[in-house]
């Protein structure tokens, strides 16, 4: 094996990945001022395997971003109201207004891979799902809405690698569900539904863009530094702020700290 693919093939550097992510976050705030400046709506769709790295990834896009212009949707599954509602309604509920962005951690694709796989649908829903499907979305981006799909995409090894880490940490813990036990097991059939499912939805209006996350450093940056290339923007000169004076203290005795409860300094 030559030099380069070996070097394709090893982990990133922890070095490298942080001064790269730092630089790709100070150009996501520039995106975010753009967005908020021109009055842009952009809807992000994150979707992929369990643990293929699609919350690891947003957190990194949202760190260092206002959340009142970026925000995370991560819904719950749909209530027995929401289950006789029109499929795509409390998705639409959490579309952007006019200068925000907004990133669903899973979507209304739901329905064609784990509801799927899962049994949690009719087969007249499911059908119905893959033919009404390109038509919303071609309805949100004819709206003006700026929508871009990923998809992660993570092999078996990758997979069990990490979801014997979940089991092993008590801080991942709680990411593991039934859900995931039963996907672990089904994995040639989610394979499947994922093909069919970009084989109605993978269009030239609305593409897949698929992100190898074996390596969830790669990963990261490589989303990252796609998602600022699918939207033109600009540095926005941010407005000049003086700090004022202080007013003067005259007349004010603080009460003696004594009468308040701190926290205890333990560190």
């Amino acid at each position: 094996m030559d030099e380069k693919k070996k070097q394709k093939i090893e982990k990133l550097g922890e070095e490298h990945y942080e001064l790269e992510l730092a630089r790709l976050q100070v150009e996501l705030v520039k995106l975010q001022e753009w967005i908020k400046e021109k009055g842009l709506k952009v809807v992000v769709v994150f979707e992929g395997r369990d643990a293929a790295g699609k919350g690891g990834t947003i957190k990194r896009i949202t760190e260092t971003l206002n959340p009142r212009i970026c925000r995370i949707v991560a819904l719950a599954k749909p209530t027995e109201r929401e289950r006789t509602q029109w499929y795509f309604q409390r998705y639409v509920s959490q579309l952007p207004a006019s200068g925000e962005m907004v990133l669903f951690d899973r979507s209304w694709y739901n329905r064609p891979v784990v509801e799927k796989v899962m049994g949690f649908c009719t087969e007249e829903e499911y059908w119905e799902f893959l033919r009404s499907c390109p038509n919303f979305e071609t309805m949100l981006i004819r709206s003006g809405i700026i929508l871009i799909k990923y998809w992660f995409s993570v092999s078996d090894k990758e997979q069990e690698k990490r979801f014997k880490a979940r089991l092993e940490d008590p801080t991942k813990r709680w990411k593991f569900s039934d859900v995931d036990l039963k996907s672990y097991e089904k994995w040639t059939e989610y394979s499947k539904a994922k093909d069919e499912m970009f084989s109605y939805t993978d269009t030239k209006q609305s593409t897949w863009f698929v992100v190898n996350s074996d390596d969830k450093r790669r990963a990261r940056l490589n989303c990252i530094s796609h998602l600022l290339s699918m939207i033109p923007y600009e540095y926005v000169e941010p407005e000049s702020i003086k700090l004022p004076l202080r007013e003067n203290k005259k007349g004010y005795v603080r009460p003696p700290m004594s009468e308040q409860t701190f926290v205890p300094e333990i560190y």
